[in-house]
């Protein structure tokens, strides 16, 4: 057999038993829901929908504002206001994430990344880290224990 002999095979849609490996149903109803959710999304942004998933407002207790700065793809420094360095991780876990969400975010808005983020925490004890210059917001508390005692940890020595 030569390199260029497919032994008889033709491409196609279907295959001559008509043995579909996906059924057509299941490929209707995939494109079924990414219709049905495309619509319910417009609906809710053209209506004005308020935003669900946001958390009830409580007062502030403690407000730190840090300094993140990202040196590859773990390896995280923290600085506090006056520019010392509060933590210098190289492998910060989660604060290396929470880091590089805050680079994305500040870059797509032509927005220094190394400028201070409010880390908060409110009455009803959640902490959130808040960019005050753009929509970036993330609520520590909610990606579990060991993750929200990282930055809990790191606040402790400021």
């Amino acid at each position: 057999m030569s390199s260029t002999d497919n032994g008889g095979f033709k491409p196609g849609f279907k295959r001559d038993d008509n043995n579909d490996m996906i059924p057509a149903g299941l490929i209707r109803a995939m494109f079924a829901l990414v219709a049905v959710t495309l619509a319910l999304v417009t609906y809710a942004s053209v209506t004005g929908r308020e935003k669900a998933a946001i958390p009830a407002t409580a007062p502030i207790v403690e407000q730190w504002s840090i300094q993140m700065l990202g040196h590859d793809a773990q390896a995280v420094t923290v600085l506090r206001a006056d520019g010392s360095v509060l933590a210098d991780m190289d492998h910060g876990g989660f604060v290396t994430v929470i880091q590089n969400g805050l680079m994305t975010m500040r870059r797509r808005h032509g927005i220094d990344p190394t400028l201070p983020i409010d880390i908060i925490r409110f009455e009803n004890g959640r902490l959130a880290a808040i960019d005050p210059l753009t929509d970036y917001r993330v609520e520590l508390t909610v990606f579990g224990p060991e993750n929200y005692a990282a930055f809990e940890a790191m606040l402790q020595k400021y």
